[in-house]
């Protein structure tokens, strides 16, 4: 349909006839609802909904006084599980009658032998690679060139308050990193008790047993057990360390072991390479 518009008649077609009227010879009622419903979803498409007030990130406004959009927040107030009531536990320190922060040898809770075998857990997971099971400070990371570790039966270790060991642990000391993302607070308390039952066992005296308690040495449990070798240091084996590479191969010889007659020490022989069938 070929339209023009005329002034004064609206929208005609060629013919004259209105638009409206030939649209309702056409199609009737249905025609001229679907046509007002285009009418109305064209007449709402406006850029208020895209632009509509809003706070933005960052940026400021007219509509506060001090014309910032993020607003500061509201003083004393703590999110929540964020409560930190109990300063110690948390920083393992307590302001003293100076000003300054003080340590102190407390635990903020009580210690039950459940808290000693989680912090014993603790200790031989994390403590244990620089400072050894036995907190000497021989560990494997240090028995392979990494700077030595705290002996944590030395004087100066023993006399330091328990709250240090968790404090250290916080933020660390020297090249020893800080823990506080591998241990949360209660487990770090729960390795601080476990270092001080630690020292104590290290230098324990037959004094320090109850009374009526008898006193075995390791070997003789050992021995009652079947197992005498656990009680003696591990000894490593007397023989020397086969060089690389042990089999020969073109144009280097092999290389054979101090002592060839020694069983340990076993040198695989060498393989002609296998040839493919055809």
């Amino acid at each position: 349909m070929n339209l023009h518009r005329d002034q004064g008649s609206g929208i005609r077609d060629r013919v004259g006839r209105p638009f409206v009227a030939r649209l309702m010879r056409q199609g009737g009622r249905p025609a001229i609802l679907a046509a007002m419903a285009c009418v109305f979803l064209v007449a709402g498409c406006r850029q208020d909904m895209h632009n509509e007030p809003k706070m933005i990130p960052q940026r400021g406004t007219s509509f506060f006084a001090d014309h910032r959009g993020a607003r500061p927040q509201v003083l004393n107030t703590v999110a929540r599980g964020q409560l930190h009531e109990d300063s110690y536990f948390y920083t393992g320190v307590v302001e003293g009658a100076n000003g300054y922060r003080e340590e102190r040898d407390m635990m903020p809770f009580p210690v039950t032998m459940t808290v000693l075998e989680r912090g014993q857990e603790r200790f031989n997971i994390y403590c244990t690679p620089c400072h050894s099971r036995v907190g000497n400070g021989l560990g494997e990371i240090v028995d392979r060139g990494y700077k030595p570790a705290a002996n944590l039966h030395d004087q100066v270790r023993m006399a330091q308050p328990l709250s240090h060991y968790f404090f250290v642990m916080t933020h660390g000391y020297g090249a020893m990193p800080d823990y506080s993302a591998q241990l949360t607070p209660a487990d770090r308390w729960a390795v601080a008790a476990y270092i001080r039952a630690l020292q104590l066992s290290q230098a324990a005296t037959a004094a320090d047993v109850p009374a009526g308690v008898q006193i075995r040495s390791l070997q003789s449990i050992a021995d009652e057990e079947g197992h005498p070798d656990y009680a003696q240091p591990w000894a490593l084996p007397e023989t020397a360390v086969q060089a690389y590479p042990p089999v020969a191969s073109e144009g280097t010889p092999a290389m054979a072991p101090a002592n060839p007659a020694d069983p340990a020490i076993k040198i695989p022989e060498s393989k002609p390479a296998a040839t493919a069938a055809h």
